[in-house]
C-alpha cells in the first residue's frame, strides 16, 4: 500500500510517500480503507522534533480519518465490510484506573495514530473495533475526518469540561484554525452567543457567515476591552482558548465573575502569568482539555446527525501532494481542515 511517512525529524525533507507493507489485522481489529485524513498540528510535530513522544521511525503520519470497513472479525455485530465509517484515534489500555472508569483518554498508556502507532496517512489502518464508528450519512468522507480530532476536542471542552450553556455567551481565540472553528459551530448549534478573535479580517468575516456573532479583531483591538464593551461591562461566561501565553492576558480579563477558562493548546508558548489574584478574587475556573473519550465521540456523532453540522474544510489535496498540504497547515491561512484524499 501507499503512505506518508515521516523517516526522520527537520522539515518537508523527512516527509516521504512510498509503498510499505498492508498492515495486518490482528484479533479484534477491523482494517479500514481509508479514503480521507485531515491534518492537525501534531503532525507538524511529529515532522519537527517529536519531542516526548514515544514513536518509531519510519513512522506513518495522521491521527483522524474517515473509510470504509474491508475486514472484520466473524464475531464483529456492530460493523460490516463496506461500511462507511469514521476513526477515533486514541487507543487507551482498558486496564488502568482511567479506563474502566471510562475516561480513556486520561488512560496512562495510551496510543495515538500518527503518533504512538502507524496513522491515517495510509490506503489502509488497521485498529481496534471499539475505535470505529459509523459515518453520519449526510457527511462526505473528508467531513467526517475532521471530527476525529478537531470537534471532538470541541466538544468535550464545551459541554463535558466547561459545562456550556445555550443561553451563556463564548469568547472563540483564533477562529479558523480547526479547533476554534469546531467551537464555534457548536455552540451556534444550540442557539448560543459567540464572540471571536483573528489577526485577519478576512477570517472575521467568514466567521461572521457562519453565525459569529462579535469579530474582534486581535492585531488592531484590545480584545479584553472590546469584550467588556460588548457585554456590558459583565464579561463572558465561557472563554475557549487555545493559543497559549499570548492570549491568555486577555482571555482572564474577559470572564465574567465565576466564569470558565478552557483550553487545549499552546501554540504561542505554555507559561503565562498566572494572574492569581483575579483568579481567586473573581473565582474564575480554568479547565485543561485534550480530545475525547469513546463515549463523547458516540454522543458527538449523533448530535452531528440530528443537527445537520457540516465541518469546514479549506483544501483538500491528494495523499501525493502531502508537502503542500503540510505547508498550507504550517501558513496559518486556512480557514477550516486541510484534507488529504486517500483513496481514489
Amino acid at each position: 500500500m501507499k503512505a506518508a511517512f515521516i523517516t526522520g525529524h527537520g522539515g518537508n525533507e523527512v516527509v516521504q510517500v512510498r509503498e510499505c507493507e498492508h498492515p495486518a489485522c490482528a484479533s479484534g481489529e477491523v482494517l479500514v480503507r481509508m479514503a480521507a485524513a485531515t491534518l492537525n498540528q501534531v503532525d507538524l510535530y511529529m515532522r519537527d522534533s517529536g519531542a516526548g513522544i514515544t514513536h518509531r521511525l519510519p513512522q506513518i503520519l495522521g491521527l483522524d480519518g474517515a473509510g470504509t470497513v474491508e475486514t472484520v472479525d466473524a464475531g464483529e455485530s456492530l460493523l460490516r465490510p463496506g461500511q462507511e465509517v469514521v476513526l477515533h484515534p486514541g487507543i487507551g489500555c482498558g486496564r488502568c484506573e482511567f479506563c474502566q472508569r471510562g475516561d480513556s483518554v486520561l488512560c496512562v498508556r495510551i496510543k495515538f495514530l500518527g503518533e504512538h502507532r502507524d496513522g491515517t496517512f495510509a490506503q489502509w489502518v488497521s485498529l481496534p473495533a471499539a475505535q470505529v464508528f459509523p459515518k453520519p450519512p449526510h457527511l462526505t468522507f473528508a467531513e467526517a475526518a475532521a471530527l476525529g480530532v478537531n470537534h471532538l476536542t470541541a466538544w468535550r471542552m464545551l459541554f463535558t469540561k466547561a459545562r456550556f450553556q445555550p443561553w451563556e455567551m463564548m469568547l472563540v481565540f483564533g477562529i479558523g484554525g480547526g479547533v476554534s472553528l469546531a467551537a464555534l459551530q457548536l455552540a451556534k448549534a444550540i442557539g448560543a452567543c459567540v464572540m471571536v478573535t483573528s489577526r485577519d479580517d478576512a477570517k472575521l468575516e467568514k466567521a461572521r457567515a457562519l453565525g459569529a456573532d462579535h469579530g474582534i479583531n486581535s492585531k488592531t483591538h484590545d480584545v479584553a476591552k472590546e469584550v467588556q464593551a460588548l457585554t456590558g461591562g459583565r464579561g463572558v461566561d465561557v472563554v475557549f482558548e487555545n493559543v497559549g501565553a499570548a492570549a491568555w492576558p486577555s482571555a482572564m480579563k474577559s470572564l465574567v465573575r465565576g466564569g470558565r477558562l478552557v483550553t487545549c493548546g499552546a501554540t504561542t508558548g505554555d507559561q503565562p502569568g498566572a494572574d492569581l489574584r483575579r483568579l481567586f478574587v473573581r473565582q474564575l475556573q480554568i479547565f485543561g482539555s485534550s480530545l475525547g473519550t469513546l463515549g463523547e465521540f458516540r454522543d458527538l456523532l449523533g448530535f452531528v446527525e440530528r443537527t445537520g453540522l457540516r465541518p469546514v474544510i479549506d483544501s483538500e489535496y491528494a495523499l501525493n501532494d502531502v508537502h503542500t498540504a503540510l505547508d498550507r497547515l504550517e501558513s496559518g491561512a486556512q480557514f477550516g481542515k486541510v484534507v488529504l484524499r486517500i483513496g481514489g
